[in-house]
């Protein structure tokens, strides 16, 4: 990675391949900074069971999505269902299925994703389709409202736009599709998106624009932007080793929630903000990219890349509010980075 850029990876291994010593005070999470890095601790809060409960086998789960308050969680399944989880006071405070989104799929449930509002559910599924699920009232009882259907064959990921406006969709036929939402929860599709050589893996939004990153099996990262007339959408950017990017299918993006100072003194005092986008892939390697959204079209450019000290590829990457990227592996194993929080300098040293 570039000098200046180290991160400094905790739990699991740790760094030097040894285990840092737990603190006797758990921390939260709002708290953390890299100078905490190494007592950082994490306990189960809870084992979530149901899925799969009418199989013959364990069934899979793909994918989990908290809802904008953080209070509601949707999980999906090769079981061809979604269950929503919340804490119940009825129940001891213990976290139970509140509801299950079921007899619409008829294949796996890949991914899951609120609308802003926290109203709306999508669930892309295997079966070519994605399905938008909506509350009834204020109970627990959720109906489908829409079946949005496309793609070729297997529908990867979908993402809603930060308005709520706008929702994609990707699959294995190496597309991206824009939907438009309409009154009625109708849907009207606004663009197909053809750059992709392979199937695309994940969609994701620019947190607060209408821009948006695709990443696929052939290796690259794609922005994709609006024209300037509002015709139609376009590829700004694509990225690839080139760039400074992977080797190999990328796999999962996240976009740092909030910006964070791009450059200046001690603590980012007199620096521009900017976002940061991270991105993880089969070559066992993470990608920190500088967001530059000042311009028209927005542009990423590489910030850094290290090993993630998997033995197997690095397949999801999630960044968190709290500051730490959490990054999850074939190996089954799960690793929490700190990012430097400014160009100028890393704090806490590492």
């Amino acid at each position: 990675h570039a000098p200046g850029r180290a991160m400094l990876s905790f739990l699991g291994r740790g760094r030097g391949g040894e285990e840092p010593e737990p603190s006797s005070q758990p921390m939260e999470t709002s708290d953390v900074s890299l100078a905490d890095a190494e007592r950082v601790t994490l306990r189960c809060e809870a084992v979530l069971e149901g899925h799969g409960a009418e199989e013959v086998s364990v069934a899979r789960v793909w994918h989990c999505a908290w809802d904008p308050t953080g209070k509601t969680l949707a999980t999906c399944s090769s079981d061809k269902t979604c269950r929503i989880w919340a804490k119940s006071a009825a129940a001891g405070n213990t976290w139970v299925t509140v509801a299950e989104l079921e007899g619409v799929h008829s294949r796996t449930v890949r991914q899951a994703a609120w609308s802003p509002c926290g109203r709306l559910l999508a669930t892309a599924s295997f079966d070519a389709s994605t399905a938008v699920w909506a509350q009834s009232g204020s109970t627990n009882e959720w109906e489908c409202v829409a079946v949005v259907e496309g793609h070729e064959n297997e529908v990867k990921s979908c993402a809603w736009s930060p308005s709520g406006s706008l929702l994609a969709t990707c699959g294995r036929d190496k597309s991206v599709w824009i939907w438009e939402v309409q009154p009625g929860h109708d849907f009207e599709c606004v663009a197909v998106l053809n750059g992709h050589t392979q199937d695309v893996k994940q969609v994701v939004w620019h947190p607060a624009e209408d821009a948006l990153v695709s990443t696929s099996y052939d290796d690259s990262i794609k922005v994709w932007t609006e024209d300037p007339g509002g015709d139609d959408w376009s590829c700004a950017q694509t990225l690839t080793k080139e760039e400074g990017g992977h080797t190999s299918t990328v796999w999962c993006a996240s976009f740092e929630p909030e910006p964070s100072f791009e450059q200046g003194g001690p603590g980012g005092s007199g620096g521009t903000k900017r976002r940061r986008l991270a991105t993880c892939s089969d070559d066992r390697t993470i990608a920190i990219w500088r967001v530059d959204d000042s311009r028209q079209t927005l542009r990423l450019e590489i910030d850094a890349k290290f090993p993630c000290g998997h033995d197997r590829p690095a397949l999801s990457v999630s960044w968190g509010r709290c500051g730490l990227i959490a990054e999850g592996g074939g190996d089954d194993s799960v690793r929490l980075f700190a990012p430097p929080l400014a160009r100028g300098g890393l704090e806490g040293g590492g």
